[in-house]
């Protein structure tokens, strides 16, 4: 025996290779919980941190990662840590108090409950403020164990000896079937085995037995462990006590009187496990087929395709997930939402860790949301970047951020163009809050709602006296700005006789008042936006081209929304979760018609019509389903085109299809639809691939 664990004349492949999948798989399960949970070595440095710590510290796991215990206690409580931590080490196990500071300077009290040894120099703290609710779940030990082809220990960490008693020396060589109950103790476990070796893991609760011969119930995860050439090496096994965790759920299944099968799937603390190659779904277990509706018959003929079961707005997490896992091993929590086999869609938490990058391997841990969680959506809204007020992930949107971002930080005059209703104000503001004027005044003025009379005090201020009525002095929106940004929307209506001032204002950084004789030098960075084809004004001699030009520094186009329809129904969930809220009303459905419908409709009025639309479909919901007044769209589709809106939905669908060059799956991610969904929506249509090859 070794001080790690492991048994020296077990497999060094299956030792090296094994522990790292056994890192994985810890951080996997580590960052899954909102519990604050933490990783540190033997020099008392934070290795990993689970979401939930990362909230009670205040800082990003980068931020966490790296630093020692110390740097997070309060001044007065760092000499007892030495203490402290040579007492962990020697037992393997400590619980305690400890006065926390975060980096703001603020002070709490927080209980933890150290588990020493759960890899080698791998130890696992949980911590929780000491005025929380006690959680009969709150600590958890992790038993990680390797084990060879046949079952047998081939590797028995400091976790699994506290979980079940039994030492390295004990358990070393032994087949595990004895930790199970009754006399078909050694079948249950060759058929664990079997199904983890076939499907690659296998996800299970059930009794196990200790040394002392107590019984306690198991959540284990098993995974087969196989080398480049596809040979079984063994298994990494993760299991945790659940016996508190399995009681309180059974008082809440009888507390709430569930009976129905599906609910108590959802009580039951067994998560979901999926894992794959790129998109491709390879292995599934029984709670993940059931959480989507498949069956194993349609993974072995290769249904879901990832995009399948992915919303289009929700890939770009995946991605993001997966460059993650291939930085640290593991991803941090993120919510989605998956499309069952029935349409219908299930909201998610996900946490994914990287297997090999070569062959690409991932798995995924995945636990349904509560009733009231699944009602809210991931809306793609990059909080804490700059455009936290901005829905959706599409590629068109993606190269706007870009744009943005590459300007932000300079003093360049941006002229934003895009059609009504398509956000252009919203982009200003994500310019004005990556900019260095972040911290300084944002002044905005629509030149189409001020009479032309009007604007030029508006702009540039006035003295008393300077007309009739000026009874005293006023400053305009360029003074107001000094130092900032200026936003002058609707920039297309400003009148001929008005435009060559506001050149001069910007060319020489000053101007006058009205009335004054004064010349004021301002510091402003302007920022303009119209609707308007500013181009074909000049050639109209409505807009003069210097003054087009001298906007024209950094154009951003935003692109209408029936081109970037696969933001639309993550843009649908953000208006109706913002409206049912103002309305204190629940909606938790959007019907798939009605969805598809949305998509399919061109949306003149881009996100502006969308928005007013659903708080106009929210007042009608009166249940927990939105009922949108789809009778409107038809009605206005008429008007507009003298065709259906069932015409309309088809020419849509050929012009994705064409744009996607026949690609039915990649139509299906612009539309955001699921491919089987999108051929029956063609086949309801009329559509066949000579209508658009």
């Amino acid at each position: 025996m070794n001080s790690t664990g492991t048994i020296p004349q077990a497999s060094l492949w299956l030792l090296d290779s094994g522990l790292r999948k056994l890192e994985s798989l810890l951080r996997l399960i580590v960052y899954q919980p909102a519990e604050p949970i933490l990783v540190a070595d033997s020099d008392r440095n934070y290795r990993d941190a689970s979401c939930g710590a990362t909230r009670l510290f205040g800082l990003s796991r980068d931020r966490i990662i790296g630093r020692r215990i110390d740097d997070f206690a309060e001044t007065g409580f760092t000499p007892q840590i030495d203490k402290l931590w040579r007492d962990f080490l020697q037992r393997g196990e400590q619980q305690g108090t400890l006065r926390m500071m975060r980096l703001d300077g603020s002070v709490r009290e927080v209980e933890y409950t150290a588990r020493g040894n759960v890899l080698p120099v791998r130890h696992v703290l949980a911590l929780r403020e000491k005025s929380s609710k006690p959680d009969p779940w709150w600590v958890c030990d992790y038993a990680l164990q390797l084990l060879d082809p046949v079952g047998r220990v081939a590797a028995w960490y400091s976790g699994a000896e506290r979980i079940y008693g039994y030492t390295v020396e004990d358990i070393a060589g032994q087949p595990i079937y004895h930790l199970y109950p009754g006399e078909h103790a050694a079948s249950n476990l060759r058929e664990e085995l079997k199904r983890a070796s076939a499907q690659g893991h296998f996800g299970t609760e059930q009794w196990h037995l200790k040394k002392d011969g107590e019984r306690f119930w198991a959540n284990v995860l098993t995974m087969g462990l196989r080398d480049e050439n596809g040979e079984l090496q063994g298994y990494a096994r993760v299991v945790r006590d659940f016996g508190r965790r399995r009681a309180m759920n059974g008082e809440r299944t009888r507390h709430n009187g569930l009976t129905n099968g599906r609910q108590r799937a959802k009580e039951s603390s067994v998560a979901g496990v999926v894992s794959g190659e790129f998109d491709r779904i390879t292995e599934a277990n029984d709670v993940f087929l059931q959480m989507v509706g498949y069956s194993r018959e349609d993974l072995a003929a290769g249904v879901p395709y990832w995009p399948d079961l992915t919303p289009a707005e929700y890939l770009p997490l995946d991605e993001e997930a997966h460059e993650e896992g291939m930085r640290y091993g593991a991803c941090t929590p993120f919510e989605k939402q998956y499309i069952r086999k029935d349409g219908s869609r299930v909201g998610v938490l996900v946490a994914v860790a990287v297997l090999n990058l070569s062959p690409f391997r991932w798995i995924s841990i995945v636990q349904v949301l509560s009733e009231t969680e699944e009602a809210g959506e991931v809306n793609g809204e990059d909080a804490g970047t700059g455009f936290e007020e901005i829905v959706g992930r599409s590629a068109a949107l993606k190269r706007i951020f870009e744009q943005v971002e590459n300007v932000a930080a300079t003093d360049a005059t941006v002229l934003i163009l895009g059609e009504t209703g398509t956000g252009k104000e919203l982009i200003a503001q994500a310019v004005h809050r990556l900019s260095l004027r972040r911290d300084r005044p944002f002044v905005t003025l629509n030149c189409a709602a001020i009479p032309t009379g009007l604007l030029e005090s508006e702009l540039f201020g006035y003295e008393r006296g300077a007309f009739t009525g000026a009874l005293q002095q006023k400053i305009g929106r360029f003074e107001m700005a000094n130092h900032g940004t200026l936003f002058l929307d609707e920039v297309g209506d400003i009148s001929m006789d008005l435009q060559p001032k506001l050149l001069r204002a910007l060319q020489e950084k000053a101007f006058e008042r009205l009335g004054a004789t004064k010349t004021i030098s301002i510091d402003v960075r302007l920022l303009a936006a119209t609707n308007r084809n500013l181009t074909q004004m000049m050639e109209d001699k409505l807009f003069r081209s210097d003054l087009y030009y001298r906007l024209k520094v950094f154009p951003i186009t935003l692109p209408p929304l029936r081109d970037r329809a696969e933001d639309i129904p993550a843009l649908a969930w953000h208006f109706t979760k913002k409206y049912a809220a103002k309305m204190g009303r629940v909606v938790s459905k959007i019907p798939s018609e009605t969805m598809r419908a949305l998509v399919s409709w061109p949306w003149p009025g881009n996100v502006r019509e969308l928005e007013n639309f659903i708080e106009r479909s929210v007042i009608l919901s009166p249940g927990q389903s939105l009922r949108a007044p789809l009778a409107e769209l038809r009605a206005d589709a008429e008007a507009v085109t003298g065709g259906t809106l069932a015409e309309m939905e088809r020419a849509y669908i050929l012009r994705v299809l064409r744009e996607a060059n026949g690609v039915v799956s990649a139509a299906a991610s612009r539309l955001a639809l699921p491919r089987t969904t999108l051929n029956a929506t063609m086949r309801k249509l009329g559509i066949s691939r000579d209508d658009f090859s």
